[in-house]
């Protein structure tokens, strides 16, 4: 079992949804990020998605866009954040994840992507731009190193394409709650719980909650059969920790 897999089991044994932090790489600035990056990984974090800088980022709303563009004009790079890890490499609890889009990893090259990332103590990546019929190669790499390439289906994703999905993903699968960009929203959407109820009747893996999350509360719209064994939450955390706060001070919330 990946390690990621079994960080969201634990938590959910312990009865509670794991948590999973996205911070992008060098925010607030690269003299800050890896201090609050401990002070999430020892305010228990469960895992912590970090975000790779990218110029294009499709996917991502103006709070995770504006980060991204602050780092990379702060010059954080793919190969920076290796690095830094592999610095740091068995000082983080949390399992580590890379959250990125395909470029950089592509430019990077998915062998030596897969080594310098299992020295770096990574444990998985997840690349919302890579579709399944294009994946296997990175796939392939990042396995002979021990390392998932993590599935992200959304409201729009067919019950026979989780299937695919199904049979090669490992570690958890990101469910994204709306389709569009990232960032905050006031409630949960209706089809949340459609997408939810979905994704659990395909996969075996456990279901890691995405896009728009802040507190804990948002969660009591969802019946028990649609809960998420994981949370995932970016561009509120990314706000609070903007405007001078602790960022173990939002983990806090829901714990």
């Amino acid at each position: 079992m990946n390690i990621l897999e079994q960080k969201i089991r634990d938590a959910k044994a312990a009865g509670r949804p794991a948590l999973i932090p996205f911070l992008t790489a060098g925010f607030p600035d690269q003299s800050t990020f890896w201090p609050t990056l401990m002070e999430l990984d020892e305010g228990g974090a469960d895992i912590i998605e970090i975000g790779v800088p990218f110029s294009d980022p499709v996917a991502d709303g103006p709070v995770v866009e504006e980060a991204s563009r602050r780092a990379l004009s702060d010059g954080v790079s793919l190969s920076g954040i290796l690095e830094e890890l592999i610095e740091r490499k068995g000082l983080i609890q949390s399992g580590v994840v890379l959250m990125g889009y395909l470029n950089p990893f592509l430019q990077y090259g998915y062998e030596k992507l897969a080594r310098d990332a299992a020295r770096a103590g990574v444990h998985g990546f997840i690349v919302p731009d890579l579709p399944y019929e294009e994946a296997a190669p990175l796939r392939d790499a990042l396995k002979k190193e021990g390392i998932a390439l993590i599935p992200l289906v959304g409201p729009n994703t067919s019950e026979e394409r989780m299937a695919l999905y199904d049979s090669v993903g490992e570690g958890y699968v990101y469910v994204v709650s709306v389709m569009g960009i990232t960032g905050e929203r006031t409630d949960i959407a209706p089809q949340v719980a459609v997408t939810m109820r979905r994704a659990r009747s395909v996969f075996k893996l456990p279901l890691a909650l995405g896009f728009g999350l802040r507190e804990p509360s948002q969660l009591e719209a969802l019946s028990p059969d649609a809960q998420p064994d994981a949370v995932v939450f970016g561009s509120a955390l990314l706000k609070h920790i903007d405007a001078g706060n602790s960022a173990a001070e939002f983990l806090a919330r829901w714990k």
